[in-house]
């Protein structure tokens, strides 16, 4: 769907913010009438570029005190070796996001542990064991006044 207009430019800002929105506030806050937005949101899920909905959790009331993103060097650049790390990565609960990024690393991830002792031994016993991680350098996050991830 390459043809996205400012109209549903609007819807997606407002479902980005919130994805339980009752279509006949939508309607209302983009300017079209129920009927019309519920066809543009029906084509915008139809084409893939809303992909889903999600909840936004409160870290603090899901037992996560501690959030770091952490750059990881591998120490040999093939294809079996960034999928050994991958598959790692999806099988680590405390990484919530891995890119594989350029630059002078191969990849960040976005951690979440419960306090600093657990992300210890996520970075010793998990990212540490892993035989193609050559270098890591972490980055505490201490607040986050914007964050638009859904």
């Amino acid at each position: 769907m390459s043809n996205i207009d400012d109209i549903d430019r609007r819807i997606l800002r407002e479902l980005t913010r919130d994805g339980r929105i009752s279509n006949l506030a939508l309607a209302d806050r983009v300017g079209l009438s129920p009927s019309a937005c519920l066809r543009r949101v029906a084509a915008l899920e139809k084409a893939g570029v809303v992909a889903g909905y999600r909840a936004v959790l409160r870290p603090d009331k899901v037992g996560i005190g501690f959030v770091a993103y952490v750059t990881v060097g591998l120490n040999t650049h093939t294809k079996a070796s960034q999928e050994a790390f991958e598959r790692a990565m999806a099988r680590a609960g405390e990484v919530r996001e891995c890119h594989n990024i350029t630059g002078a690393v191969e990849y960040l991830l976005r951690v979440e542990a419960a306090d600093l002792a657990a992300y210890k031994h996520f970075h010793t016993e998990v990212l540490g064991a892993l035989p193609q991680v050559n270098t890591l350098q972490t980055y505490v996050v201490m607040g986050s006044p914007k964050d638009e991830r859904g």
